[in-house]
């Protein structure tokens, strides 16, 4: 009997982790899915290759011409089943002749017959392609885009003006026109977005100690907005070589304030730095004097030193000096 017990326990246990198992098994089958069917509906970049133009041309010049002489041959011959003939193909050719296209460096055509992707030619030169094909260019050229001044709030609430220059070009074509509706326009309007978010990020300048800033980490600040550009803009077939801020100044109507807080910064900065050289000075001062043995001098003497030494280091103006013709004491 407790063996029996034992062994339903088992199995009871074994058949539920097979149920499991079978129920991770349809998550992870129903995530692929969705994943494929994803990948399937993104349009990307298929690259196919065109005849020769050179070669195409010749052939239906050559075609033309031998239709013209035959359609004239045969009209003079009163032949009208091999005139009608030539006479229908005289069209035709005309007709094929209208698929021929130039491709220029970086530049591609997108290829769609009545409204379906056929594929990309990168090929340059004059090429061939079916003349129901329509060809769409798309320059693959690296461009600039220059931002407008944004008046944005950084993270710390203050106005601030802010511009970028954003280095990019098209990478997928089929992307480029099919995921978005103008990807120029869609370029300009998402790194605007992207410059908006990145500045309210960040403060303009250090207040609390924070590490990155606006005007004191240029480096980092530019790789922060070339990720959030480039986020933005990967389902637009676009590669972003390179962003960086090109306008940077607090608004106009706190922007005297902050110069009087920055010379404020500059004033106490420089004033420290005085402070301690002058402390260098003095010290370096006494301790020759008592190392040499030059003067022996109390307490109240080195004091009376010590101010008269720092009043004179750290003075706006330059120290008159003055003879002491009577004894030290």
């Amino acid at each position: 009997m407790l063996s029996r017990l034992i062994g339903d326990v088992a199995f009871f246990r074994f058949a539920r982790r097979i149920k499991g198992l079978c129920y991770k098994r349809v998550f992870y089958i129903g995530i692929r899915e969705l994943l494929n069917n994803w990948r399937i509906n993104m349009i990307t970049e298929k690259k196919i290759n065109a005849k020769s133009g050179l070669t195409m041309l010749f052939v239906l010049l050559a075609s033309l011409l031998l239709d013209i002489v035959l359609l004239i041959a045969f009209g003079s011959a009163r032949i009208i089943p091999l005139m009608m003939i030539c006479l229908l193909a005289l069209p035709v050719i005309i007709v094929m002749l209208f698929g021929l296209f130039m491709v220029h460096p970086n530049q591609s055509k997108v290829l769609q017959l009545f409204g379906q992707y056929i594929g990309t030619v990168t090929d340059t030169g004059l090429r061939w392609a079916n003349p129901f094909y329509s060809k769409k260019a798309v320059s693959v050229r690296v461009r600039n885009f220059e931002s407008g001044q944004l008046k944005v709030n950084d993270s710390a609430g203050n106005p601030i003006e802010i511009a970028t220059v954003v280095v990019w070009k098209v990478v997928d074509t089929a992307e480029a026109i099919f995921e978005v509706d103008d990807y120029e326009s869609f370029v300009q309007i998402q790194t605007e977005a992207a410059l908006r978010n990145m500045a309210s990020a960040h403060p303009y300048e250090s207040h609390k100690g924070e590490k990155i800033t606006l005007r004191s980490s240029p480096h980092e600040i530019a790789l922060l907005l070339q990720k959030e550009v480039q986020d933005r803009l990967d389902k637009a077939g676009v590669e972003v070589i390179e962003a960086r801020i090109s306008h940077l100044a607090y608004a106009p109507e706190i922007a005297a304030s902050m110069l009087k807080r920055q010379q404020a910064q500059a004033i106490v900065a420089a004033r420290t730095q005085i402070v301690e050289g002058a402390v260098g000075m003095v010290e370096i001062a006494l301790s020759e004097l008592s190392k040499r043995k030059i003067i022996e001098l109390d307490d109240e003497r080195k004091a009376a030193m010590v101010s008269n030494l720092l009043v004179v280091l750290c003075g706006e103006e330059n120290a008159q000096p003055i003879i002491n013709s009577g004894s030290l004491y």
